[in-house]
């Protein structure tokens, strides 16, 4: 298993995340405790040898703010974890006291948003891989998939799923106490499907684990939705439809009733918790939003009324079409390894997102980045791959891509009104790029294109190589 082999590097991971396992054990109430506890932001200690600074200004930066607006030239001055000052007139900002980084007309923009993400995927080949890892290894493969996150640009993360119960609980909990680098994070618990529905790998003969955790009937529902929640889930995740790829090439079918989806969202209402649900069929996103669930995942099979149905409540929900596992198969696999039923449905699958997804964009939907990363074929800090898939299968500009990546992924994050954007007042989740990430998003792709990241004014990343070089240009 290629995703095991990986990290097999005990050593290498519990010297960087040791810290954190002294955390397994706390609540999630219990780590909102640690807030307190907030630093100004701290430059590297590869870059400054740990210099805390509480001031930061940002000069000669082209501002792309996340509104969908062209970018425009700028200066931006950080005070603590909030953006203080977006000044259009150059020199207009007092820089007594602060840390002053020349940017040389690189462009600010807001920090990515994963709005699918699966930290505790391990890049395994079958679901099963995640079922055969033992817990211990499993928090400490997780730990470092989040700080990978958080070096390629994305300061915060909304989990679609966690293949163990606690993993994301005691991840996020970890990251929120300053234990352990990465971002954000919305955690979810493993995913509720039915007997024989997405994730249920067992057989008459023997157990196999997986992702999901299995239940019949909305009793069973009710009861492993309240276990997700009192072991502190921030959402709770229903498969309500099965997937592209099966032998057969079937298009997928939707299982779980809709009295097994109204007891999962009943519970989540009780306890204010949000649902996100698999959902490739038509029928599955129908009932989705007809029993009230609030992240649509997939949707690409979705016909008129299910199209209906999603602009009716655009206000309240979010879909993410989460194709790039999709778009691995069809134009990455080596040929022959993929079985041709299999190949079939998932080519019918990406064909149908092609199709849908420029319809949701004409309705005013809402919908996140994120496709289905910690795979095999789609492995953890590809992320922003995701970025181009919008706008070569699903009909966004470039601009409207970044939208999603950015400010609809801090809706859905709870935090449209804070993050985001590059706005006076808003936290500093923020990457300076070496380029324009509009004419050519692809630049995302690549970390070493990202000269600093700030995740609410903490700076997590500066590179000062890149600086100097281009000051050392700028003098010619």
């Amino acid at each position: 298993m290629r995703g095991a082999q990986r990290h097999d590097e005990p050593r290498l991971i519990v010297r960087e995340i040791a810290s954190s396992l002294t955390l397994l054990a706390m609540t999630a109430e219990g780590s909102r405790r640690f807030q307190s506890r907030r630093k100004p932001a701290t430059l590297p200690a590869a870059n400054e040898g740990g210099e805390t600074v509480a001031r930061l200004l940002f000069k000669n930066c082209r501002v792309w703010d996340g509104s969908g607006a062209p970018a425009f030239p700028a200066d931006v001055l950080i005070e603590g974890e909030r953006i203080r000052a977006v000044a259009t007139q150059r020199g207009q900002l007092e820089a007594a006291g602060a840390e002053t980084i020349e940017s040389h007309g690189m462009t600010l923009m807001p920090g990515l948003v994963e709005g699918h993400a699966h930290i505790t995927f391990i890049n395994g080949a079958r679901p099963t891989d995640l079922g055969d890892t033992p817990p211990e290894e499993h928090t400490l493969i997780a730990a470092r998939n989040a700080r990978l996150l958080l070096d390629h640009g994305f300061t915060s993360a909304y989990s679609a799923a966690s293949a163990k119960l606690r993993v994301d609980v005691v991840i996020r909990n970890a990251i929120e106490a300053g234990e352990l680098p990465g971002p954000r994070m919305r955690a979810c618990g493993p995913e509720i499907t039915v007997t024989g529905g997405l994730g249920d790998e067992r057989r008459a003969h023997q157990f196999r684990d997986s992702f999901a955790m299995c239940a019949d009937g909305p009793v069973e529902v009710t009861r492993l939705a309240r276990l997700c929640v009192r072991e502190g889930v921030d959402s709770i995740k229903l498969n309500i439809s099965g997937d592209d790829h099966t032998r057969a090439g079937a298009l997928p079918r939707t299982v779980m009733s809709e009295d097994e989806i109204r007891a999962g969202v009943t519970v989540a209402r009780d306890f204010h918790r949000m649902v996100n649900a698999h959902c490739r069929a038509a029928e599955s996103v129908k009932r989705a939003v007809r029993c009230g669930v609030d992240v649509i995942y997939h949707c690409e099979h979705a016909d008129e009324e299910a199209l209906d149905l999603l602009e009716s409540v655009k206000d309240r929900v979010f879909v993410g079409p989460a194709i790039g596992l999709l778009h691995a198969a069809v134009y990455e696999a080596p040929e022959g390894t993929l079985h041709h039923g299999v190949r079939t449905g998932i080519e019918l699958g990406l064909a149908a997102a092609s199709r849908a997804y420029p319809q949701m964009k004409r309705r005013g939907i809402r919908v996140v980045i994120g496709g289905d990363y910690g795979f095999a074929r789609t492995p953890q800090g590809e992320n922003a791959r995701d970025i181009a898939h919008f706008v070569r299968h699903l009909g966004y500009s470039p601009g409207e891509a970044l939208v999603c990546a950015t400010r609809h992924g801090a809706e859905l994050m709870g935090l449209g009104d804070q993050a985001g954007q590059v706005r006076e007042g808003f936290l500093a989740d923020l990457l300076l790029v070496d380029g324009d990430p509009v004419a050519d998003v692809s630049l995302l792709q690549h970390k070493e294109r990202l000269v600093a990241i700030l995740k609410a004014g903490e700076v997590h990343k500066l590179d000062r190589a890149t600086l100097a070089q281009r000051q050392m240009r700028a003098a010619e």
